[in-house]
């Protein structure tokens, strides 16, 4: 990455973690976006950094938090999540040396229906889910994590409809995000899938990661956590139309 690429990478990832302290998601579909929007970094390489954003940003915010943990709902997630994550790797490295467009395609939609489903404030159910459905929607989390390093809005949605304290919840969702970072990390450096030296510089935004995190805590913004989502939904809705768009056009044949 030249000078100007890293600086506005730093910047993108900044205001995905700002954004993620304060809505409890985003920071991967914000980052991916911006991404394949500007073309930064190629999407494996971004996913691979992202997972260590997010681990850095889930770490930071578990320091205080891990005996929230709702355990028992983390496993069976967990015991779902991981095969998928590896088959979302596969996918991904598959799609990118063949079919990148039909890649920055996916991406976008993932993107599109992510914004519209976090968009909806989940409605609270009488009683909890049963078991098999967290061992669901993990299956499906580790697939959107091995693909593109976004686990979280299958999660999100379905965790946040339990009538679980939103500390539990929250610290769980957490815990989830940063396991499967760890995974995929591991994935990467076993496969032999580094990014560039080049673009190993992206792991400069640690600092902004940081920085972005306790900014967000220490002075959120003078707006409602209501006005939050929805101006993040529409950063998000926008840019996947945008990332989506241009691919089905070229793979329609309609540009060169």
């Amino acid at each position: 990455m030249s000078v100007a690429e890293l600086f506005g990478f730093l910047l993108l990832a900044g205001a995905a973690a700002y954004a993620q302290t304060l809505t409890g998601f985003a920071f991967g579909l914000i980052t991916m976006g911006g991404v394949g929007l500007t073309g930064l970094l190629s999407l494996p390489d971004a996913a691979a950094i992202v997972s260590v954003l997010t681990l850095v940003n889930a770490t930071q915010m578990l320091l205080k938090g891990w005996r929230d943990v709702a355990w028992r709902e983390f496993g069976f997630v967990m015991v779902a999540s991981i095969p998928m994550l590896f088959v979302g790797y596969w996918l991904l490295e598959w799609l990118a040396g063949t079919r990148a467009d039909l890649l920055r395609l996916i991406l976008g939609l993932v993107i599109i229906v992510s914004s519209l489903q976090l968009a909806r404030k989940p409605e609270p159910l009488a009683k909890q889910s049963r078991d098999g459905s967290f061992f669901f929607f993990g299956s499906i989390a580790g697939l959107m994590g091995g693909m593109f390093s976004t686990a979280g809005p299958p999660l999100v949605y379905h965790f946040y409809r339990q009538p679980m304290p939103l500390v539990r919840i929250r610290e769980t969702l957490v815990t989830v995000f940063a396991l499967n970072a760890v995974f995929r990390i591991a994935l990467v450096v076993m496969s032999g899938d580094l990014p560039s030296r080049s673009n190993l510089t992206g792991l400069l935004a640690i600092p902004a990661v940081m920085g972005a995190t306790f900014a967000a805590r220490r002075w959120p913004p003078p707006v409602s956590p209501a006005t939050m989502r929805r101006i993040v939904f529409i950063l998000l809705f926008l840019s996947g139309v945008s990332l989506g768009a241009p691919a089905v056009l070229r793979l329609l044949g309609a540009l060169p």
